[in-house]
Parts: structure tokens; sequence; C-alpha cells
């Protein structure tokens, strides 16, 4: 027995000591422990290192051994019923190891600098231990009752740290609204696996798969059952990767600190949804319709996420809708069985959208050099521009991402998503033109922010502080407002596509001052009308620690691709991700080509990458700040016309932007018809309970009370007034049975 698989069992325990000895350091000695604060993510860093040393050597004996690893261990038994928990190793779960402790390595480094100056530092990094911890033993359980103690416990620290700044009412309705969205489909998991507990007998993967797969086979269980089990099981999924429609909690996750949204809202926690369909997909291929559901829901999440990411005006919550229809290709893949393909994407996406999140949380961390600690103005890409002047390694990086997740060759998502595509292809027409419209989307949106974000010049100062109305730039507050009310835009377009200061920013355009090119100093002095000056700093680059876990990442778009290019001919054996993929390959009975050729390779992808950047060139003419007025108006004029052409183009353009920036009005019908509706109906409930329930128990003691009173004034405490109403009463009675006797 090889010693590393043997002592596998301690890998989620590792992380563990750091939030133990934090909370038992913050209780007894809180002065020391909180001097000492750096010790604890210096702790933090080395103890996932050593995950990820260890979780490497894994990796490399799957490759080499092609083998699959269980231990369990008893832990109740009794005639009816035995539990045992153990650990299960295999492809997926050496995968998972190594993009959990990877980017959670560079994820810690980034937030040593990030939170450096929050009061809540300790409690992040406890948070953040614990999470790993929780997640590492998520993807080593080896049955449904372990693997979902984990997944409420990944819940748990998800909803501790989306609601970190818990003292901001947006923070807490997004950790409530976060919480009670995943406790739906974790309430659909409990029941799956209740249901087929129920059915096989069995909580372990392997010997459930196979027992039901022979009752199957067999006709020996009711088909409808197991279909509904089945469902609930993914009702699970659904929740925790924002699949719709139980997408809604993740735009406002956001909430949280940026190197949260990197770790766990792009690429470990949300990824806990595809992990766990890969690991029961032997179970959904042998149901009927359940791959159909998959499918679909897969591909409706691919294109609401891409569409309801076009008009976002936060930096984060345009990225978290793109992380939802990146996990909706992810879905689709496993749907469509290309096992291959969803778990490659699942990599390529994880290090590129990382990337992507740490590049926004250093944008976001200079904004607030100028505008102080104000989310509405910080992470409002309407009010940033002309960032590479000043952030040039960021927007490097952030361009590397953008082209990576957008599937530009050869960069990391490119082989991953052009291989969810060309299956698309294969399985569905319909489908397959939904996945190419979206990857141009995608192109586009990305692009929109990386224009927005960095090009032209600065916008904050004149946008603010140019003499004229401020703009009111606040993103759509759910749960912490009234959303019944929808916005609409009644501008025209050409006011829509120039963004004048006292109307709502478009999803079209930017129009930069032009006096943006007279401001070249740092810092800057301005005038007020009360004569008074202000000094203003321009955003500036972050510090070492946070550039170097955003430079570290750099390198995984440019060469993680590398894993899934076939080098030869046979496929099982042409990359590292096949090598490693081909005991679960094997286990899942798919259907591989043969042979590759590189001409194949060359030619598949001209569609796609067409698309793409097309994409990117609509984004390029809408976006790129003209400094030409005349020049504006010639690119205006494209969409623009006279008459009534004009006209129907406006309400297409206005419609299409209140549906994104309405979030599809998904939330205000949840709000309406669900929150409202619910209160409502607790309400009634309540009005029936005080008037009907209480009213007939009190009417109960109120009428004992009267009768009571009635009766105690009819005595006069003598003795032959009672024996003179109790035959008066006995005559009665006896004069009624008479009667009934004799006439009846």
């Amino acid at each position: 027995m090889e010693h590393t698989y043997q002592y596998s069992w301690i890998i989620p325990l590792i992380p563990l000591p750091v939030p133990v000895l934090i909370g038992v350091g913050l209780l007894l000695f809180p002065t020391a422990t909180k001097q000492l604060r750096r010790i604890w993510a210096f702790l933090s860093i080395f103890l996932l290192s050593i995950v990820m040393v260890f979780s490497t050597d894994l990796a490399i004996k799957q490759i080499d051994s092609t083998s699959i690893y269980q231990s369990l261990r008893s832990w109740t038994i009794n005639n009816d019923f035995s539990f045992e928990f153990g650990y299960f190793i295999d492809p997926l779960t050496s995968i998972m190891l190594i993009l959990i402790t990877t980017v959670g390595i560079l994820v810690l480094i980034y937030s040593d600098n990030y939170m450096s100056h929050d009061q809540g530092y300790l409690r992040f990094f406890a948070y953040m231990s614990f999470f790993n911890a929780s997640m590492l033993g998520l993807v080593t359980s080896s049955n449904f009752i372990q693997i979902y103690i984990f997944w409420e416990l990944v819940g748990m620290c998800s909803y501790l740290l989306i609601g970190f700044w818990f003292t901001r009412p947006s923070a807490a309705s997004a950790c409530q609204k976060a919480f009670v969205t995943n406790r739906v489909g974790d309430f659909g998991l409990l029941l799956g696996i209740l249901g087929l507990y129920w059915i096989t007998g069995s909580l372990e993967f392997r010997e459930l798969f196979e027992i039901l797969n022979n009752l199957i086979y067999n006709n020996e269980v009711n088909l409808l059952f197991v279909t509904l089990c089945a469902f609930l099981l993914f009702a699970g999924p659904v929740a925790k990767s924002a699949q719709f429609p139980l997408h809604v909690w993740l735009p406002d996750a956001m909430e949280g600190p940026t190197p949260i949204s990197a770790l766990i809202h792009a690429a470990t926690m949300v990824a806990a949804g595809i992990f766990l369909v890969a690991r029961l997909l032997p179970l959904f291929l042998v149901i009927p319709y359940i791959m159909n559901i998959i499918s679909s829901i897969g591909i409706i999440t691919v294109f609401l996420g891409a569409t309801l990411a076009l008009a976002q005006q936060d930096i984060k919550r345009g990225l978290a809708y793109s992380t939802m229809s990146q996990l909706g290709y992810m879905m689709l893949a496993l749907g469509m069985g290309s096992y291959r393909a969803a778990l490659f994407h699942l990599i390529t996406h994880a290090y590129s959208k990382a990337l992507l999140f740490l590049g926004s949380g250093a944008i976001i961390h200079s904004m607030e050099a100028v505008v102080g600690y104000f989310p509405d103005k910080s992470q409002n890409m309407v009010l940033m521009g002309g960032l590479r002047k000043h952030l040039p390694i960021t927007k490097t990086a952030f361009l590397l991402g953008t082209l990576s997740l957008c599937g530009i060759p050869p960069l990391a998502c490119f082989w991953s998503k052009d291989e969810i595509l060309n299956d698309s292809r294969l399985y569905s027409p319909l489908f397959a033109l939904i996945a190419f419209f979206t990857a141009g989307l995608t192109a586009f949106y990305m692009f929109r922010i990386y224009l927005l974000t960095f090009e032209g010049s600065f916008n904050f100062y004149f946008q603010n502080y140019s003499g004229k109305k401020k703009n009111s730039f606040y993103s759509i507050s759910l749960w912490g407002q009234d959303e019944s009310k929808p916005i609409k835009s009644k501008i025209p377009l050409v006011a829509l596509l120039t963004l004048k200061n006292n109307e709502r920013a478009s999803f079209f355009s930017k129009k930069t001052p032009q006096s943006a090119s007279n401001v070249t100093t740092t810092p800057f002095l301005t005038s007020f009308p009360f004569g008074t000056t202000k000094t203003f700093f321009y955003p500036h680059e972050s510090d070492n620690t946070m550039l170097f876990g955003i430079l570290v990442l750099v390198l995984f778009p440019l060469f993680v691709g590398t894993i899934g290019i076939p080098l030869n001919q046979e496929v099982l054996d042409s990359d590292i991700l096949s090598k490693l993929l081909t005991p679960s390959i094997n286990l899942l009975h798919q259907k591989l080509t043969e042979f590759v050729h590189w001409y194949e390779v060359l030619k598949t992808p001209m569609l796609s990458v067409s698309i793409t950047y097309f994409g990117i060139l609509l984004a390029y003419l809408l976006y790129k700040p003209f400094y030409s007025p005349l020049h504006n108006w010639k690119i205006l004029n494209l969409f623009a016309k006279r008459g009534s052409k004009r006209s129907s183009w406006d309400k297409i353009l206005h419609f299409l932007y209140d549906w994104s920036y309405n979030r599809a009005y998904i939330d205000i019908f949840y709000t309406r018809f669900l929150t409202e509706g619910i209160r409502r109906l607790a309400e009634l409930i309540h009005l029936f309970d005080k008037r009907v329930i209480d009213g007939i128990t009190n009417g109960f003691g109120i009428t004992s009370f009267f009768v009571g009173e009635g009766i105690k004034y009819l005595g006069g405490s003598r003795i032959s007034f009672y024996l003179v109403l109790y035959l008066f009463s006995l005559l009665i009675l006896i004069f009624l049975k008479s009667y009934s006797f004799f006439f009846h």
C-alpha cells in the first residue's frame, strides 16, 4: 500500500489548526493573538502548501498507475444500518485537490495585504482555513452522508464570508439570501439521498451505483421514483453552482471581500456543484431524462448568465454573471456526457476567473484610495476608465485573463470551451446555436468590462466634481430594498450611447470628457464652487504581496491548457488530462474518437474563434472612447436611424438594457410572488390562528365563565329549593320520554 494513499485521510485535517488556535487565542490571550496576527496568515499558507504537495504527489501517482483507492472505517453498526467514514481517491478527487490548494494559497497570500487594514483580519483567516478544510473534506468523501456534512459546512463558511462585513445592510442581506437559496437545493439533495438509500440500502458511491444499475436493468424498481430521487439530488448542485433558477444568490455574494469572490465564488465552492454532478454521473447515465434535464438547465444558464452580464456596472457583479455562464457550460457538458470536457473547462475557468477577480480586487483597492470606501463608486466601472496608465501590471494580467475567458487561442479556456462547443454541435443543433452565440456574448461583455475599466481617461473626478449634478450609480440591492419596481429606461438612444451626466449609464458606450487630457499630474488639485480646494489622487498599483498572487496566476491561463492538448493520434494517451481521467472515462463508457489529426484540431475551432473576434470587435466599436465629437456621431449613426426605424431600434436596445440591468426580472418575480407571497400567506395564517383557533378556545372559556356566573345566582343555599328544582327537571325528562314513546 502506498503511504500517500494510506495517509490521505489527514488531508482535510491539516488546515484545521488555524481556526482552532485563532479561536482559543482570542478567547484566552486576545492581545497577544492580535499582535501576532501575521503569524496566523503564514501558518494558513504553510499548512495549505503541505496539502498542495500531498495532492500533487497523489495526482502523479494517479497518472502513473491509473488506480482508484478507497478506505473505510466503521462508525456505527447494527442489524439494520451500517455507517462508515472513509476517503476516496480517484482522478476527480486529485483534480479538485490541486485546484483548491493552488488557488487557495495564492488567494491567502493576496489576502494578507488586501485585508491588512481590516479589523476582522484574524476572523477572515479563520473562516478561510475552515472553508479550505471543509472543501477538502467534501472532495475526498466516500459516501453520501459524509459528503452532505461537508456540503453543509462549505455552505456555512460561504454564509460567514459573504456576510463578513455584517454591519453593512447589503452584506447582511446578501448572506441571508445565499443561505436561504442554498437551503432550497440542499433540502432536495437530502431528500434524494434518503430516497436512494431506501431503494438500495447503501450510501457508498460505488456500491450504490452498482446496486441501482442492477435494479434498473432487471426492472425491479419504480423508474419514476428513481428519476424523482435523481432530480432531487441534482437540486443541490443547481443551487451551489448557481444554475437557473437558483442562481440569484451569486451576484449578491459579491458583497463579501474580493478574495472571497476569487476563491469561493469563482474557483472552488461554486465548482462543488459541478464536482458532485461529475461524481454522480454514473448514476445519472442510467436514469432516463435526467441527462436531458442537466443539459437543458446548463444551456439555459449559459445564455442567461451571458445576457445578464451585459449591462452590469459593478465590476464584480459582471464577473459573477460570467462565472454563472461558464458554470452553465460545464453543466451542459456533463449533461451531454462530455465528462472530460467539463472537467477540463472546470480547471481552465477556475484559474482564469480567479485571476480576473484578484485583478478586480486590485482595481477596487486602488479606486478606494481615490473615492474612499464606497462600494457603489469604487466598484463602478462607469466611474473608472484610463486605469491602464496607473495600473499597468494589473491591466496586463486582467487582459490575459479576459482573452483566456473569451476563448482566444492558445490561452487555456480556448481548448476547453472549444471541446464543449464541438460536443454540443454533435449533441443538439439548438444547443450548439445557443452555445456558439453565447461564446460571442462572452467576448462582448468581457471586453466591455476591460474597455470601461482600463481604456479612455479616469472619469471619477469629472462625473462627481465637475460642478454638475452627480450621477447615482447604486447597484440594485436585492433583499435590502424594494425590488418590485423595475427600472425603465425612457431616455433616447443617443443619450444611452453617450452617457450624459443626469442620466443612467448605458451598457453600450461611455463618453469620455474632453477635458480629461488636461489632467496629467498625481496628485491633482481641483476648485469647488465655494473657493476651497481639495487634493485627489489617481489610482495606483497594488503592493507586491497582492501583485505576486496575480502574476503567478497569470501563468495558469498561459500554460494550463497544455494538459488537454492532444500530442499524438491516440486520444487516451495523447495528453496529461486524458491519462489522469482514464479510469473515470472507462467507468462512464465514453466513446472517444480513435484518431485526432492536427488539421482537425485547427479546423474545428475556426467558427468559435471567428464569433469570439466578432464579439470583441463589436465591444471595441461601442465602448472604445472616441475623442472626436464628429467621429462619435458617425458611430452613433450606425445605430440610430431616423423615422420609425430609429424608434424600433430604440425599443429593442432599451428592452435589452432593462432585461440585463434588472436581472431578467427574476429577482423581482421572486420578490413579488415568493417573498411577498409567503409573507401574505403567513399573515393570513396568523389571522386565522388569532381569530378562529384562538377564538374557539377563548369562546369556550368565556362561555364557561358566563354559565358559571349565571348558575351561582340560581341557588339560595337551601336544600328544599334544590329538591324542587331536581324534581321539576325530572318531570320534564319523564314527559319528554313518554311523549316520544306514545307518539313515535
